[in-house]
């Protein structure tokens, strides 16, 4: 059994809201809760990036601030001895990796930023096309019952894709355009969910 969470939103406060937050560029806020095309949200994130000047550091500055969600540390502990776990993310390693050692070192698979010698964002290098998905159905493929966890569209494939999905803590836009999948708005629940899914993949 292995359980599929998303990061952000999930483990981790949402890295882009928090940089808009220090910045006062409102426009950085958006995340994929909001705009279900991850293309078209890391165009608009590029170019404002590179009208403001923005630089990597400026972003890691921000990050270094940051600490994983209230519960999460302790949710993620226990949901290592119960399941496998993997974080399957649309974020970067170059903004994640100084949080990492907050959760212990999880096994996470996101992508990559392209940087150039001026420490500018020039673009960046997705692992795969539908990647979330994608390492669900791997997973499957190996004989592996999955349950997946998300809170945007951007999640949505993997839960399609999974043997059971949850969303936790989505936005209400998320909740109506998908009503079919359980929804979790503490940790509390969440487990709870987690250990259902358990009992049934043991049956």
């Amino acid at each position: 059994m292995i359980a599929c969470l998303d990061l952000e939103g999930v483990l981790l406060p949402e890295i882009w809201i928090k940089f808009a937050e220090k910045t006062g560029v409102e426009a950085l806020k958006l995340t994929t809760r909001d705009i279900p095309d991850y293309n078209e949200l890391m165009t608009k994130r590029l170019s404002i990036l590179k009208e403001n000047n923005f630089k990597l550091e400026d972003i890691k500055d921000v990050i270094s601030t940051l600490k994983p969600l209230d519960g999460a540390i302790d949710f993620h502990k226990w949901l290592r001895s119960e399941f496998e776990v993997i974080i399957l993310s649309d974020t970067f390693y170059q903004f994640v990796n100084p949080l990492m050692m907050q959760l212990d070192y999880p096994t996470l698979f996101c992508h990559q930023l392209l940087i150039d010698r001026n420490d500018l964002i020039v673009g960046y290098k997705l692992r795969q096309a539908n990647g979330k998905q994608e390492a669900v159905k791997a997973l499957q493929s190996l004989n592996f019952k999955v349950v997946a966890a998300g809170d945007s569209y951007n999640d949505i494939g993997m839960l399609k894709q999974a043997d059971e999905g949850i969303l936790f803590d989505p936005p209400k836009n998320v909740i109506s355009d998908y009503p079919q999948f359980p929804v979790s708005t503490s940790y509390a629940d969440f487990q709870k969910k987690l250990e259902a899914c358990k009992i049934k993949f043991e049956m």
